[in-house]
This record gives C-alpha cells, sequence and structure tokens, in this order.
C-alpha cells in the first residue's frame, strides 16, 4: 500500500447526503432528524422524574443520606447535555435564516 495512490476515493458534495441516508431518500432523513432531537428531552424527563420519585439507584443505595444529584439522576442530566448537539444546530441554523430574511 502506498501513500500516492492514483485511486483517491472522491467525497459526495456537501449536502447531498451520506452512505447511510442517500440524498433520494429524504423521509429517512427527516425521521432520523426528528429523532436526534428526541434524545436531549427525554434525557432530562428522566432525570427530572428520577430526581422527584426516585428510582433504582435510591432502592439500591447503601447510603440513606445520598445526594438527589448522583447516581442516576446525575447520569441522565449528563446524557442529556451531550444529545444537545442537533439543538444547537437548529437554533443555530434558525437564526442564520432569520439574519438573512
Amino acid at each position: 500500500m502506498t501513500l500516492h495512490s492514483n485511486d483517491t476515493q472522491k467525497m459526495p458534495p456537501a449536502g447531498s447526503g451520506s452512505a447511510d441516508f442517500p440524498s433520494d431518500n429524504v423521509a429517512a432523513r427527516g425521521a432520523a432528524d426528528w429523532l436526534s432531537l428526541a434524545a436531549a428531552p427525554t434525557f432530562a424527563m428522566m432525570a427530572l422524574q428520577t430526581a422527584v420519585a426516585g428510582g433504582a439507584d435510591m432502592i439500591c443505595s447503601a447510603a440513606q443520606d445520598a445526594s438527589p444529584l448522583s447516581g442516576m439522576v446525575m447520569m441522565y442530566l449528563l446524557m442529556s447535555a451531550f444529545h444537545l448537539a442537533p439543538w444547537l444546530k437548529l437554533v443555530a441554523s434558525r437564526r442564520s435564516a432569520a439574519r438573512r430574511s
């Protein structure tokens, strides 16, 4: 294998879809976009429910005075934060569209 090969793979143009979602399958891409937006609020609701109602973390915990922000609640909050990227992209695209109008 050489570093300077003439058999370079051409990348598809930006915005033309990906290998998983070809550009002719608009419905699948739309569903994937909406599904990616569902993760952050779902994890936030799970964190709230676990903090209010308690969960397996509270039952299994040996410490009776455990902080409500430990264990599963913290994990759900972190997962919610890690899945904010689609929301941030949506807000940024709407702001840029509003500036162009």
